[in-house]
């Protein structure tokens, strides 16, 4: 689940682990982008998405959002655990940390700053260099392939963040779609190659240890695919097809 389209890195990412599986993708077009709404308002909407997915009875829900996570996650916990597992999104500070920096974090306005995040920068990268960097209207222009939007989004981010950087989280999910040219933006001539850090295939090997299930790559590829926008089946949205993981996803299964 997400407000759009930041879902299909994980999507992508279950797909090529698991082809054998049905998978659900729930979205709120409608209300995208969530992380300009309210606290309550954002909870309202992440929670009927999350529970129109919920109703095609899947094995494991993938909060595909980082500001959902941060904002939701425990009122989608509270409401669908434990008979649902429930798998968040969060920026993956502690392994770029690991590599010592300095570093930056791309992510949404709500995110950047947000206790949630801090938190994680106390925790995990105490003693590392650390930029955060929002990214005023990235999530926004990939959702809508605009290619002008993004290249101006991306390059306004590029330049709040430092020289020296070696290691950029991206902390939306709706990075992950465009990850090659923000390493084409930030990586500097004669530095060492940038190091991108996103949280897709984290996140789905934690969802597959939650059910106790492995990767099994090899399975026969006859794993389903439901759209569900606002809760009605739907096609992918065409901006999906822009990218490489929507592609993907359209190949292996043709939305039912």
């Amino acid at each position: 689940m997400d407000s759009g389209i930041g879902l299909l890195p994980a999507a992508a990412a279950v797909r090529r682990l698991r082809p054998d599986a049905d998978i659900v993708l729930s979205l709120d077009p409608a209300g995208m982008p969530w992380g300009l709404r309210t606290l309550e308002d954002l909870t309202e909407r992440a929670l009927a998405v999350a529970e129109a997915a919920a109703a095609q009875r899947p094995d494991a829900l993938i909060v595909g959002c980082n500001t959902a996570t941060v904002h939701a996650l425990t009122a989608l916990r509270a409401r669908l655990e434990p008979e649902l597992p429930v798998i968040g999104t969060v920026p993956a500070i502690k392994p770029a940390a690991a590599g010592g920096g300095p570093l930056a974090i791309w992510a949404t306005p709500a995110t950047t700053g947000s206790p949630y995040q801090r938190g994680l920068i106390r925790n995990f990268a105490e003693g590392v260099q650390v930029t955060e960097v929002p990214c005023r209207g990235l999530a926004e222009a990939v959702e809508h392939a605009d290619e002008t939007a993004i290249d101006a989004a991306i390059a306004a981010a590029a330049a709040l963040t430092p020289d020296e950087v070696t290691t950029v989280v991206l902390g939306c999910t709706h990075y992950e779609l465009v990850a090659e040219r923000i390493r084409t933006a930030v990586q500097q001539p004669g530095r060492p190659p940038l190091v991108l850090h996103g949280s897709a295939g984290a996140v789905v090997a934690q969802t597959l240890r939650r059910l106790g299930a492995h990767p099994a790559p090899e399975a026969p590829a006859d794993g389903t695919l439901t759209a569900l926008l606002n809760g009605t089946a739907s096609p992918l949205p065409a901006a999906a097809l822009a990218y490489e993981e929507g592609r993907l996803l359209q190949a292996a299964t043709p939305v039912r």
